[in-house]
């Protein structure tokens, strides 16, 4: 088989390529033995330093087109929240649970143990003064009068190891018929212990006087006349609560009566009275 064998030399730079353009011209086979060398030794550069170019866009290019999933999935791993975290909101709400788990336990003991039970009140004294003689003394629309209540209230503890400190500081005693405000007072200081019925006297005045509506006072008059004449009594009296040689906090007891009597009087009768008390 006849023929010729070619080879071609290439170089990387336009320069090198023009200056070797004569020495990668085809060479015939039969001339190659002789050939080779001189162009070998044409085509290898002289030592010394070169400066090799490179284009902008590989240089700067950060990350690598390659490797940019590779890079954006490290990013979001490391936006996840440590472990850590995870664990010490586990143990606070583990803590937070036993700990309520151990009040409520606390509380049932002492309920057991202690066994509250509610006060209870009664009104047993409601004496009037400044009503009765002054409800008809004008035929006036209004009438300005000054109205005094003495009061006996009678409180219950039933309780075996609770006692009561009632404060008379921020205390409040108020005597209102039909939405009308009649009079104002305050309590007494008094330690009730455990087991114990104690009567409490108030008194309940209208220091600047009240003043009457033409209807207010036709209707006292008229619930005299049937003799049963409902008042409301509201007594706010800050309290502390001793249960063994422990004191708690003050807190205040709001105690509600709903009072029947039967006249105007000094020596009116409580027909009925029903009390109901609440703890703030």
């Amino acid at each position: 088989m006849s023929g010729r064998i070619y080879h071609r030399y290439s170089f990387s730079s336009e320069e090198e390529s023009n200056r070797h353009e004569e020495e990668n011209q085809l060479v015939p086979a039969n001339n190659y033995n002789q050939a080779i060398v001189p162009m070998y030794q044409k085509s290898v550069p002289p030592p010394g330093t070169y400066v090799v170019t490179l284009p902008k866009d590989q240089i700067y290019r950060i990350p690598p087109p390659e490797n940019a999933h590779r890079f954006e999935n490290y990013t979001r791993k490391g936006k996840k929240p440590p472990r850590n975290c995870c664990c010490g909101l586990f143990w606070i709400l583990c803590i937070i649970t036993l700990l309520g788990i151990l009040a409520a336990i606390a509380a049932g003991i002492f309920y057991i143990v202690v066994r509250p039970k509610s006060l209870e009140y009664s009104v047993e004294n409601f004496s009037i003064k400044g009503l009765n003689s002054n409800l008809t003394s004008s035929k006036s629309p209004g009438l300005k009068l000054s109205p005094e209540f003495d009061i006996t209230v009678k409180s219950q503890n039933p309780n075996g190891k609770i006692s009561f400190y009632y404060l008379a500081e921020g205390s409040s005693v108020t005597v209102s018929y039909s939405k009308v405000q009649l009079s104002t007072g305050t309590f007494k200081t008094f330690h009730q212990p455990a087991n114990n019925a104690t009567f409490i006297q108030m008194a309940s005045r209208s220091t600047d006087g009240v003043m009457l509506s033409k209807e207010t006072r036709f209707s006292l008059m008229d619930r005299q006349e049937l003799g049963n004449i409902p008042f409301k009594l509201d007594l706010d009296v800050p309290v502390k609560v001793k249960v063994g040689s422990l004191k708690t906090w003050t807190m205040t007891l709001n105690v509600r009566c709903d009072v029947l009597t039967d006249k105007l009087t000094v020596n009116s009768t409580v027909l009925s009275s029903k009390c109901g008390v609440k703890a703030n």
